[in-house]
């Protein structure tokens, strides 16, 4: 088979091909210049990142007969024999297949040989956290003081496996995820060596995909080239990766946020019958609407897009959405992408997210259209009882001019029930009715919980609230409450919203109450009377002092003072 795969034939040769690497390559090349460059290296990061390729690139550097040099030549026999693999004192482990101790202990009896082709033996084990704990212990002394003619290179993806012991005798480069940019500069020049056509949408595409890995790159790149006809599209890569377009992300989207569940569903029912991968649609999303976070809160930073393009559609769903739907949304998808992780069927936990997103918004739209209707009809009661309020007050600075002729004498009869220019009727029979069993412990609990009952129906029902909120609890039985307005309009719009009132006492205070409205004013005279009724003696008889009851207001006062039988 002549054919090899792009990643193969297109790995790094020199420090300069290392891509995205720069912290490390510099460091590594000014180390060789000066021949300074340590006996024991541990190269750590993600998978395709270089590790193993500047580990090569390190040896031939070394061992290249024009040494000390920045870049290998790769044209001396020493690079070529490395390159090859004919040179026998570069010697490149798989720590996945070589974990005992026996393994460890071969190598540390050879080390002591000198190499036979080159100045440095170079000891490249790959993978190095899966050997054992024994094989690490067998090489720790090798490790720490080597032959000068030798030098270790441990790579691995997980330097959390490998002890402390080992890392400490050595110096530690950390590889990092490439850039989507430096993939696509790298992917541009390789296409163009190829002669092979892709566009830029593709490139960028397979650089997401690829998660920061060159190799896995170069990987997706070859798989769409062999896919498409004669130019790699977006929809090649996108049928390689199982990935979805910005155009379906959009409408997903902007469904989502008009509310359109059956629309949103239907697309998403259509990927996923299409063999769309769900992780992979969930991932797209999830970048999707990162980039569109980040182009609203701050456009001049489109250049950071990952996952999307600011075309026409973009730039109008940006408008339209709202930075704190975005990141709910966000937060939505997330869990949706970690539930999937550990179920059979990743469609149900997907379309749950969505619904999730729609309805939710749904639902407060639907809520803040009704608190807007809430608010308009407060806001209404609230100037009519403003007007009210004033009338009543120019009435009371100006009785005269709007009395009638019959009542010019005052009727200094006890007060009946009377109707009120609200058509509202002062139950006095039924309020005396309460007074002769009302009890002041019952009065005194209803006052204990009136703040705790105003709150509560100040959020169950703002404008109930408005009507009552001016009162106080007048006298109480054991069923019964006289509540005390302020003004008599606040009686008959109670009346309005009694229902609800009463529903939400009885929830604070445990038990049923019905609730009496009576003018403030009209509430003092009759309490008045009803005192007074009350002290009288009967059959024209005086009623006797008690002894005990006179010392008691001698020392104490009237004030305070509370008789029982």
């Amino acid at each position: 088979m002549s054919y090899q795969a792009l990643y193969r034939v297109w790995r790094p040769r020199t420090f300069e091909d290392v891509v995205g690497q720069t912290h490390i390559t510099r460091t590594l090349q000014n180390a060789i210049v000066q021949e300074k460059f340590s006996h024991a290296y541990l190269f750590s990061g993600p998978r395709g990142t270089g590790k193993t390729s500047a580990a090569k690139i390190f040896a031939r550097t070394i061992n290249c007969e024009h040494a000390p040099v920045k870049e290998p030549c790769n044209e001396c026999a020493a690079c070529r024999g490395i390159q090859d693999g004919s040179i026998s004192d570069v010697i490149e482990i798989d720590a996945a297949s070589n974990t005992s101790v026996d393994d460890i202990r071969d190598i540390r009896d050879k080390v002591k040989y000198a190499s036979s082709s080159v100045p440095y033996k170079v000891y490249i084990i790959d993978e190095v956290h899966m050997i054992s704990i024994n094989a690490f212990n067998a090489l720790l002394k090798t490790l720490e003081e080597p032959p000068k003619h030798v030098v270790f290179i441990l790579a691995t993806t997980e330097p959390h496996k490998i002890p402390l012991t080992i890392i400490s005798r050595c110096q530690r480069f950390d590889f990092k995820p490439i850039s989507n940019q430096a993939i696509v500069n790298r992917m541009k020049s390789i296409v163009e060596a190829e002669s092979v056509s892709v566009s830029s949408e593709a490139l960028e595409t397979v650089a997401l995909a690829a998660e920061g890995g060159m190799r896995d790159a170069l990987s997706i790149l070859d798989q769409a080239i062999s896919y498409s006809e004669d130019q790699v599209e977006l929809e090649d890569v996108l049928a390689v990766t199982g990935g979805v377009s910005q155009a379906i992300l959009t409408d997903i989207v902007k469904a989502m946020h008009e509310k359109d569940v059956e629309h949103a569903v239907k697309l998403l029912d259509d990927l996923i019958q299409r063999g769309k991968d769900p992780g992979r649609f969930v991932y797209d999303l999830i970048y999707f609407m990162r980039d569109l976070l980040l182009f609203k809160s701050a456009p001049s930073l489109e250049g950071l897009l990952e996952r999307a393009r600011a075309d026409e559609s973009f730039l109008a769903l940006a408008e339209s959405v709202s930075t704190q739907w975005i990141q709910d949304a966000i937060m939505q998808l997330n869990q949706c992408q970690q539930e999937i992780k550990w179920t059979n069927s990743p469609k149900v936990f997907i379309e749950i997210a969505v619904l999730t997103i729609t309805n939710r918004y749904h639902a407060e739209a639907q809520d803040s259209s009704a608190g807007s209707v809430d608010s308009e009809l407060l806001t209404r009661l609230r100037n009519k009882m403003t007007q009210l309020e004033k009338e009543i007050a120019i009435l009371k600075e100006n009785p005269a001019s709007h009395a009638q002729p019959s009542a010019a004498v005052k009727d200094k009869r006890r007060p009946t029930a009377r109707s009120s220019k609200n058509s509202y009727k002062i139950p006095f029979e039924r309020i005396r009715d309460v007074l002769s069993k009302a009890e002041k412990p019952a009065l005194k609990q209803v006052q204990s919980q009136w703040a705790n009952f105003l709150t509560k129906l100040k959020t169950t029902n703002a404008p109930a609230h408005a009507t009552i909120q001016d009162s106080k609890p007048a006298a109480a039985s054991a069923d019964t409450l006289v509540v005390a307005f302020k003004y008599e309009i606040h009686c008959s719009l109670f009346l309005d919203n009694r229902e609800t009132v009463e529903s939400v006492l009885a929830s604070v205070m445990d038990k049923s109450l019905t609730i009496i409205p009576i003018p403030d004013k009209d509430w003092t005279e009759l309490r008045t009377e009803y005192i007074s009724k009350q002290e009288k003696p009967k059959d024209g008889q005086v009623q006797e002092a008690d002894p005990v009851v006179e010392e008691a207001k001698k020392l104490f006062g009237e004030e305070i003072l509370e008789i029982h039988d």
